[in-house]
């Protein structure tokens, strides 16, 4: 689990960045089109990341938690899961 916390924390950094690298170009008075493809860019970044530890949480907490047997714990992160595609929905 430690080599895809410094992965993520890796690809986090470089995304600081980007969105400095952005602030720097409004600043700079740049071209509407290409500020807009390096937001685009951070984007894509950010949903690498976010799947990334959407994986970890699945192949690490919810994997221990149907491994504990533990229904309270199985339900909460499932529970949590649920609640965390419903925002992504809205």
């Amino acid at each position: 689990m430690a080599a895809d916390h410094k992965s993520s924390i890796n690809r986090l950094r470089r995304i600081e960045g980007q969105v400095r690298g952005v602030a720097q170009m409004i600043e700079d008075d740049r071209y509407c089109i290409d500020i807009l493809h390096q937001i685009q860019a951070v984007k894509s970044a950010l949903a690498k990341v976010e799947s990334q530890v959407l994986k970890d949480h699945a192949g690490h907490c919810v994997a221990e938690a149907i491994a504990s047997g533990d229904m309270a714990d199985q339900q909460a992160k499932f529970s949590e899961l649920v609640d965390l595609f419903e925002k992504v929905k809205r």
